[in-house]
């Protein structure tokens, strides 16, 4: 999937695109809203991003389990080479601390994204800080003509950048689940 990015500083014209792209095909669960005006996208009824994919939370915390894995690796080699995995305990104290230390590395990473902005959003946040809005959605390559052809009638909004998009799966796996709440 690709993402693409869009500037606007006009709720009413993001809530006319969204309604095009769904009515086009295009499901909700792709399509988001960054802004710091969270009530007044609230009242546009936009798909917002929830405040945890706000902050670099996933990517920290994957950068923590890359540190993590050879730390964790060392505990066990170095208990192995010191011949301490002989005793009667064996190996299993020496394969729990290798868990914590990679727990730890891990929550160590996600705690330090919990206090800066999600990396895919860092270079467009000095536009949300001005008042206005990124819009973006994540497309098929199968959708890219819907998408288009939905924005050329909307030339207001600036493209601001393509990237890498949530994984099929997730998007698919996210649809599915609003489906079935709303089916209760």
């Amino acid at each position: 999937m690709n993402r693409h990015y869009y500037i606007s500083d006009d709720l009413d014209e993001l809530e006319t695109v969204e309604s095009e792209l769904e009515a086009s095909g295009i499901n909700t669960e792709q399509i988001h809203v960054l802004s710091d005006m969270d009530a007044a996208v609230e009242e546009h009824h936009l798909h917002d991003v929830n405040s945890f994919m706000k902050q670099d939370v996933v990517h920290s915390g994957e950068i923590g389990a890359v540190i993590g894995v050879p730390l964790a690796a060392l505990v066990l080699l170095g208990a192995w080479l010191a011949g301490w995995t002989e005793t009667p305990a064996g190996w299993v104290p020496f394969v729990f601390l290798a868990v914590v230390v990679l727990g730890f590395c891990i929550w160590e990473g996600g705690f330090f994204g919990i206090q800066v902005p999600n990396a895919h959003f860092r270079k467009l946040k000095e536009k949300v800080r001005d008042g206005e809005h990124l819009f973006f959605v994540d497309v098929e390559p199968e959708q890219e003509s819907i998408l288009d052809r939905v924005m050329n009638h909307h030339p207001q909004l600036r493209l601001a950048g393509t990237g890498s998009a949530a994984p099929h799966w997730i998007v698919a796996w996210l649809h599915r689940w609003h489906q079935f709440k709303r089916t209760i």
